[in-house]
């Protein structure tokens, strides 16, 4: 691949952005009461809990997304 041509990424959150609840791009992963009962259950993707805000990193989203990749058999 020549140097000057971008590599498409398939990341589906900026790996460096943090997300807090209520920001659109987490409805991917699922619904607000989701996440709270998948935290609740010690399931879903990995947070910070600071006080009463809850925080997702982007690299994290990105990663629990890959794992839950299906290819379907040809």
């Amino acid at each position: 691949m020549p140097e000057h041509v971008e590599k498409r990424t398939t990341e589906l959150f900026e790996n460096e952005k943090n997300y807090v609840l209520g920001d659109p791009e987490l409805e991917v992963i699922g619904s607000k009461q989701k996440l709270a009962y998948w935290r609740h259950m010690n399931k879903g993707p990995p947070y910070y809990k600071l006080g009463r805000k809850i925080i997702y990193v982007g690299v994290d989203l990105n990663s629990y997304a890959r794992a839950r990749r299906i290819v379907p058999a040809a």
